[in-house]
């Protein structure tokens, strides 16, 4: 049996016998497992109340170590979406009663994100059922299959100048 970017290959073979149309088939297969992975993640997320978004936030406060807060700029920086962005989102957050804003008690002009003791509740007790789906989504794959693959994807996103400095 072959997947559905096997027949769209073979379509432009015969459409276009003159060109070399294999990068469709590494490209066209990320960005279908990319849409079907975003929604399987977005469904299991809006089952569980949240929003990707969200998830997001809280699971970078918990990542982040107590006190569990960032200031909005840390998470500019992170996630390169705009300031409006990231107000909306804290602001929705806040109404859930996930994360609080506060004051920095040096800089009084430096508001950082934190996570509540609920947010943190909310984080602690997804984060297992959120890893257990994505190893679902994975489960096509061996362990040694998906080792290389990680390794691949890794040097390709890196040849891209998406590196991150560690902490």
């Amino acid at each position: 049996m072959a997947d559905s970017v096997s027949v769209v290959l073979d379509q432009w073979r015969r459409a276009r016998p003159d060109l070399d149309v294999s990068p469709i088939g590494t490209v066209g297969r990320l960005m279908r497992l990319s849409r079907l992975w975003d929604k399987a993640i977005k469904d299991f997320l809006a089952e569980n109340g949240l929003e990707s978004g969200e998830f997001d936030v809280l699971s970078t406060l918990r990542r982040s170590g107590p006190p569990y807060e960032l200031t909005a700029g840390a998470f500019l920086k992170a996630s390169l979406v705009t300031s409006g962005a990231i107000t909306l989102r804290t602001d929705r957050m806040i109404a859930k009663g996930l994360v609080e804003r506060v004051r920095d008690d040096v800089d009084r002009r430096v508001v950082k994100i934190r996570l509540t003791e609920h947010g943190l509740q909310v984080i602690d007790g997804l984060l297992p059922l959120h890893l257990a789906n994505e190893a679902r989504l994975l489960q096509g794959l061996d362990d040694a299959d998906l080792e290389h693959l990680t390794a691949l994807l890794s040097s390709l996103l890196e040849s891209y100048g998406d590196v991150a400095e560690r902490s």
